[in-house]
């Protein structure tokens, strides 16, 4: 039954966000007809979907979902495969294939999310570091690339990557714009002609209108259970952008001189590109209920970001809840609204690859899936929540309804 009182403040809310609203449906028109312009450049049969076993030598579908991202993000070839597991494993494949003992992989965006902290530092267990791979950082400055410490760093440094995180982690800092990933790359191909430009786009695509190589970056990657998934794709990552590049990394993927010749999936490929063909809708929809929800935070004095009245640049909330209680709460609100696992109380616990315990709430059909309505933080002060995704706008509304319920008073 839902509450009429907390309906009323919804709806008072949602009425107000009708002009950011339409924005982003031009924007989800736009990418729905870019990515249905992908499909029938890249010329998707039935006969291209189907499964495979073995070697996988006469499995066309890994080859054309690589052509088919690369045509929408505009990349030149692309890897997108359910034999990737997760972002943080494209994303390692990914450095490890362009590169080489003595190169530097500078991070224009400080330390990278959790889960690559060991992928990079940990020595004994085949990180970066053992493989003499030196990194550096500069912080984010004001929300925005610290451009004149960046140019500096890369004259000294002369890194062979210089490597974008898109969103914000957990952190509290605003997921970056295209506009300002573009104003970055401008200026770096000023100096630097040949650094190799890499962006984490999780939880990024299909929020704008461009994509990062389509400003200028050479390699970005992504998790097939956040955007570019529609929600439908059960696993897998992508990895889009120079030809030169993705046969390096395929190289890794897989093995040297022998690259995406082989790799078979007997499970169905339908998912894959009838999420990808879905993903402009999905987004919308998690974006639609994103603001909502930054509108009711704004109404109860609740502090979140991005502030109301900004067009977001990823799928993801951050809310300041000041209080570990409040946290847990919030979380559990979402799992027991959730349409799988709606009986499981989330209680924080040690998590691989963080440095707190971690909050989770992921009522999802695909485990872990982020384009699915989901909220996470870590047990730490100030107790900030990161929530993210909803397959549909309604479900998002439900749930604020009883955010509402439960926090108004």
């Amino acid at each position: 039954m839902i509450n009429e009182t907390s309906l009323k403040i919804v709806e008072e809310a949602e009425s107000e966000c009708s002009e950011i609203f339409e924005k982003l449906n031009k924007i989800c028109l736009y990418n729905q007809n870019k990515i249905l312009d992908a499909f029938r450049k890249v010329n998707i049969n039935l006969s291209d979907i189907a499964s495979s076993t073995g070697y996988g030598n006469d499995d066309r579908a890994k080859g054309k979902l690589g052509e088919l991202y690369a045509t929408a993000f505009g990349g030149e070839a692309g890897i997108v495969s359910p034999l990737i597991s997760s972002g943080t494993h494209a994303l390692t494949i990914a450095l490890f294939g362009i590169l080489r003992p003595g190169d530097i992989m500078f991070s224009v965006t400080g330390k990278p999310y959790d889960t690559l902290i060991d992928v990079i530092f940990k020595e004994g267990i085949g990180s970066l570091k053992d493989f003499k791979i030196e990194y550096r950082d500069v912080d984010l400055k004001d929300n925005d690339f610290d451009i004149d410490n960046i140019i500096f760093k890369l004259k000294e440094l002369k890194p062979k990557m210089l490597y974008i995180q898109r969103s914000r982690g957990y952190t509290t800092r605003e997921s970056l714009s295209i506009e300002k990933i573009e104003r970055l790359i401008t200026e770096v191909r000023k100096i630097d002609t040949n650094v190799i430009i890499m962006v984490d786009n999780c939880y990024g695509e299909f929020v704008e209108l461009r994509e990062p190589c389509d400003v200028g970056a050479d390699v970005m990657v992504g998790s097939l259970i956040k955007n570019a998934g529609g929600g439908i794709a059960p696993t897998g990552a992508y990895i889009v952008g120079k030809q030169k590049y993705i046969e390096q990394i395929s190289s890794r993927f897989i093995a040297p001189g022998i690259g995406l010749e082989i790799g078979s999936y007997a499970g169905s490929y339908t998912p894959f590109f009838q999420g990808a063909f879905l993903a402009p809708h999905v987004v919308l929809n998690a974006l639609k209920g994103n603001i909502l929800f930054g509108k009711i935070l704004d109404k109860l004095n609740i502090k979140s970001f991005p502030e109301f009245g900004k067009m977001p640049h990823d799928i993801v909330r951050t809310i300041e809840f000041g209080d570990k209680e409040k946290l847990i709460e919030f979380c559990r609100i979402i799992q027991r609204l959730s349409p799988v696992d709606s009986n499981v109380v989330p209680y924080p616990w040690d998590m691989p690859g963080y440095n707190d315990q971690v909050i989770m709430a992921a009522g999802a059909f695909v485990q872990g899936s982020s384009i699915e309505l989901s909220a996470d933080g870590p047990i730490r002060e100030p107790f900030y929540c990161y929530m993210q995704g909803g397959l549909t706008y309604e479900h998002l509304k439900i749930v604020a309804i009883e955010f509402v319920n439960t926090f108004y008073k």
